[in-house]
């Protein structure tokens, strides 16, 4: 795994940062195409050897069934068509079911109801989700990338705000990131100067809130945080540098470890191909990949 500069800030002492993100639209893929304008998936067919580990009942239902939130581009999002998914998560799990010779059925949540409903309402869940400690408690995380946590500013900094120091900044999260959790567990340190911390239902609306001057400061997973920058047209810039990098997980029922070593086996598969990097390179982030997929590997 990569590593990064940590954040030296003033809160940090009060606030152990994992890092972790995203959230919503439907849809259904396996027809060996592109999901809206990434990858052209078509050179990946079934490995019967990772078919064969899939559970019976996913195997005979033909279906794997992904929960996402699907505003925290370039990751997972809607395509310009109002309704499709489309990110590199979501050509990275449409090409592991089709390694299954599953279609792939992407269905929108909210970021912080996907995890209570693996197992029961979704196989598996796959959007930006920060592999940590506490989530590992509850369900498997397979590895496939390697993120970091990165601010942003309006363009200039015009309010002169330091990385170091956030205390009386407003800051713009998604709810349920543990940006989120890091921040406000980093408000005591401040005193009476805290930190506001702002949480949004998505990433677009902490985004339309930084650049519209309601917050001063958005915080969120370093991929995001350059794409938004990058499609904000100049209005917006990062700010500081890359810290705490950790891998992401696609999420599977903490029971259910056939399906969580299906899920390694086709990862790997598309790591050793080269594909899970050529997927990663068309949304800009081919640096995140990692080389080696594990069930719940050991985090910091």
């Amino acid at each position: 795994m990569r590593t990064r500069p940590a954040l030296s800030v003033a809160f940090v002492a009060a606030a152990t940062f994992a890092l972790g993100a995203c959230s919503s639209a439907s849809q259904e893929g396996g027809d060996g195409g592109s999901t809206g304008g990434g990858f052209d998936l078509a050179s990946i067919v079934k490995n019967d050897e990772i078919a064969a580990l899939v559970p019976d009942a996913i195997a005979a239902d033909g279906k794997l069934t992904v929960g996402s939130d699907l505003t925290y581009a370039p990751a997972e999002f809607v395509g310009t068509d109002g309704k499709t998914a489309v990110g590199f998560d979501i050509d990275i799990i449409t090409a592991v079911a089709q390694l299954m010779g599953l279609e792939v059925d992407v269905q929108s949540s909210a970021f912080d109801a996907i995890i209570p409903s693996i197992g029961t309402r979704y196989e598996v869940g796959i959007s930006s989700f920060t592999i940590n400690a506490d989530r590992l408690q509850t369900v498997n995380m397979v590895s496939y990338f390697d993120a970091g946590s990165l601010f942003a500013v309006a363009k200039g900094n015009p309010d002169g705000i330091d990385p170091q120091n956030l205390c009386g900044v407003t800051v713009g999260v998604q709810t349920g990131t543990v940006q989120q959790e890091a921040l406000e567990a980093a408000q005591a340190a401040c005193g009476d100067d805290t930190i506001d911390v702002l949480p949004f239902e998505s990433q677009a609306d902490v985004t339309t809130n930084l650049v519209e001057g309601r917050v001063q400061v958005m915080y969120a997973d370093s991929p995001i945080t350059a794409y938004a920058v990058e499609q904000a047209g100049g209005d917006i810039e990062t700010l500081g540098e890359i810290h705490d990098s950790a891998p992401y997980g696609i999420v599977v029922a903490k029971d259910d470890t056939d399906l969580a070593e299906a899920v390694r086996a086709a990862l790997q598969q598309l790591m050793d191909d080269g594909d899970l990097k050529a997927i990663a390179a068309v949304w800009g982030q081919a640096d995140g990949v990692l080389s080696t997929s594990e069930v719940n590997p050991s985090v910091g």
